[in-house]
């Protein structure tokens, strides 16, 4: 039995989530994603790692979907419900999934796709049949969750992590920071990502706490909430963050010092999914009284470096390797650096993901030798604490908490009518990390017209990837090699 299903079982009478008005216990979500891995084991006795994508609401519903697939024995493919309908029809395809479960009011714009596929489709709000069949038995080797990222390349890909790698991952977050049945967290995050799915749905699963899901985003409804008294784990990215101190700022004194009242009571809050500005994590210590517990992560690794939760929490730090990653920083040939110099971190573990989608030659190349992963990213060791200094890949953007690819970004906008070449970078922005930017060489004789653009760019791409400023200029700065110079680019952006 999975490690969360057997958990599950030891609080089954205690509520497990609020959403939509309504509480489940445990006992409900084991019954119902039962019931649901019976619909999907109609015609087989396991599913066998088939690909069963989901486009389904944050709620209840979704966390009955993620384990009803489990249970079948297929790999969970989460949509995000945000998205156009050729970046979800790139993941159904890239994926080759062959069920498709879906919110009722996602029909529609799934419907082109389901009726030229073979793909069987389930509406999750339909009223099933109360069956129960046996499930089968699942090994913790297998696939169970494919989250796509985007890398250095033009298209995402698919991330690839297995029962044991999941289990990984949330039981070093359950010790490092302590969590327990006694919990009661809220989740605010996109569940198409790890953050959202790993540090906050199936942790607090894990231990047996609570988790209430807000329909959507409003700093007005999280704080109604927090009121409350009874939430006392908070987990968000500084772009939420930057959102909450903006309606603070904006209260009377006295409400202000209810609220911090509040949260001062709360056990954890934790910032992550982009770096935290220094500026921000101070504002929101004075305005809360928590300080945030900064952390390092990304998708293929789950969680990989935090903030001490007893100790010291670092502004500008994300803190010490978690229990069981093993940490280097190299240099370019992978040998590691001198203690106090900077180098790309480099990451083995039981928490690392076990390849990229259908695509051998990416995994290998994600990997050294040895087995460790290159994660891209710069670091130097200070006191101990470890201080992210940047990519070593100018393509790739940390916005709002998401990892995103300039280069899919710059291969949308090159399909534009008026555009004939373009270049996107991101530029260094308090709120959003990094603020996306695009600059446009256009099509001679044409006038950029941005609001025609803007419309055009919702129905190809997901909000968050859409450029925030534009610069047409006659030429993009490249070199000798007629590469485009993006640090040479980023400057024509900053005043």
């Amino acid at each position: 039995m999975l490690p969360i299903i057997a958990q599950a079982k030891n609080n089954i009478d205690k509520i497990a989530i609020y959403s939509d008005e309504r509480s489940f216990t445990y006992r409900d979500l084991l019954n119902q994603s039962q019931n649901l891995a019976s619909i999907l084991l109609i015609d087989v006795l396991d599913l066998k790692e088939a690909r069963v994508a989901f486009m389904v609401n944050p709620g209840f519903k979704y966390v009955q979907t993620l384990w009803a697939i489990w249970q079948a024995g297929g790999v969970a493919v989460p949509l995000c419900i945000t998205h156009p309908l050729p970046s979800l029809e790139y993941v159904l395809e890239d994926t080759g999934s062959t069920v498709l479960i879906i919110s009722k009011e996602y029909e529609t714009l799934l419907n082109p796709f389901i009726a030229k596929s073979n793909c069987r489709s389930i509406v999750i709000d339909a009223a099933f049949n109360n069956v129960i069949k046996e499930l089968p038995k699942i090994e913790l080797v297998r696939r169970a969750l494919i989250l796509y990222t985007s890398g250095t390349t033009n298209k995402p890909k698919g991330v690839v992590t297995t029962h044991a790698n999941i289990q990984a991952q949330v039981s070093t977050l359950i010790t490092a920071w302590e969590w327990s049945a006694n919990d009661n967290t809220i989740c605010v995050l996109p569940l198409h990502h790890v953050h959202g799915i790993i540090n906050v749905v199936s942790c607090s699963m894990w231990v047996g706490a609570t988790c209430t899901f807000l329909p959507q985003f409003s700093a007005q409804s999280i704080f109604d909430l927090l009121a409350k008294g009874s939430i006392n784990v908070f987990m968000a990215v500084p772009t939420i963050y930057f959102k909450l101190i903006s309606y603070l700022e904006n209260l009377t004194d006295t409400d202000r010092e209810i609220l911090k009242d509040c949260m001062q009571k709360f056990r954890l809050m934790v910032c992550g999914s982009a770096a935290l500005p220094v500026s921000v994590m101070e504002k929101w210590e004075h305005l809360s009284g928590q300080r945030l517990l900064e952390r390092y992560g990304m998708t293929e690794l789950g969680m990989a470096i935090s903030n001490p939760y007893r100790g010291e929490r670092k502004a500008g730090y994300v803190g010490l390797p978690l229990p069981g990653v093993h940490i280097k920083l190299v240099d370019e040939n992978y040998q590691e650096v001198p203690k106090g110099e900077a180098g790309e971190i480099i990451v083995k573990g039981e928490n690392v993901f076990q390849e990229y989608w259908q695509k051998k030659e990416a995994t290998n190349e994600a990997f050294t030798k040895e087995g460790w992963f290159k994660t891209g990213d710069i670091a130097i060791v200070e006191e101990g604490y470890y201080r992210i200094m940047g990519r070593n890949s100018v393509d790739i953007i940390k916005s709002g908490g998401y990892k995103i690819s300039a280069l899919e970004i710059e291969e949308v906008l090159r399909q534009y009518e008026t555009i004939d070449d373009c270049a996107v970078v991101g530029i260094e922005d308090e709120e959003w990390g990094e603020l996306i930017v695009a600059a446009l060489v256009l099509v001679p004789n044409n006038v950029f017209d941005e609001k025609s653009l803007t419309n055009w760019l919702v129905t190809q791409m997901a909000s968050y990837k859409k450029p925030r400023k534009y610069l047409v200029i006659n030429e993009l700065p490249r070199n000798a090699m007629g590469k485009v110079v993006k640090n040479e680019l980023k400057k024509l952006f900053i005043p």
